[in-house]
C-alpha cells in the first residue's frame, strides 16, 4: 500500500505539475485580486468584474505556460499561432464555466470571494488538462 503510494505521489508530482500548480497560484492570485481591486475598491458589477479578472489572467496564463511550464516546442509563428489559438480556445472554454459557476454562485448567500475561489479551483485543474494534451500537446518522435 505504501509503495502504491508512493509510486502515485512520483508520477503526479513532476516538475511540469509543481510548475503548473506554483504558475496556477499566481494566476488565481491575478484573478482574484483583480475581481477584488474591481468589486470591493471600484464597485464595478460582480460579472463584469468576472470576465477582465478572467482575461487578464488567462493572458498571464499563456505566457507562463508556453515558456516555462509546458516548454512550447512550437517554432514558427504557424504553429505559434495555432498553439495561442487552442490555448484561447481551451480558455474560453472553461472562462464559460467559470462564468456561469460565478454567476450561479453569486446568487448564493456564500460570499462573493468564496464562490469566486471555489470556481477558480475547478478551472484550474481543467485548465491544466486540456493546456497538457490539447494546446501545448507535444509532438510524437
Amino acid at each position: 500500500m505504501k509503495e502504491n503510494l508512493t509510486k502515485l505521489i512520483k508520477k503526479v508530482c513532476t516538475k511540469e505539475v509543481m510548475f503548473y500548480v506554483i504558475f496556477g497560484v499566481f494566476t488565481t492570485v491575478i484573478n482574484l485580486g483583480v475581481f477584488y481591486v474591481l468589486t470591493d475598491l471600484l464597485k464595478w458589477n460582480d460579472n463584469l468584474s468576472n470576465v477582465i479578472a478572467i482575461v487578464t489572467a488567462v493572458l498571464f496564463a499563456y505566457f507562463t505556460n508556453k515558456d516555462l511550464v509546458f516548454h512550447s516546442e512550437a517554432k514558427t509563428l504557424k504553429a505559434k499561432w495555432k498553439e495561442f489559438v487552442k490555448f484561447i480556445s481551451g480558455r474560453a472554454f472553461t472562462m464559460v464555466i467559470e462564468w456561469g459557476g460565478g454567476a450561479l454562485l453569486f446568487l448564493t448567500p456564500m460570499p462573493q470571494m468564496i464562490s469566486k475561489l471555489i470556481v477558480t479551483v475547478v478551472v484550474v485543474i481543467l485548465n491544466f488538462f486540456i493546456s497538457k494534451f490539447f494546446a501545448f500537446k507535444k509532438s510524437k518522435k
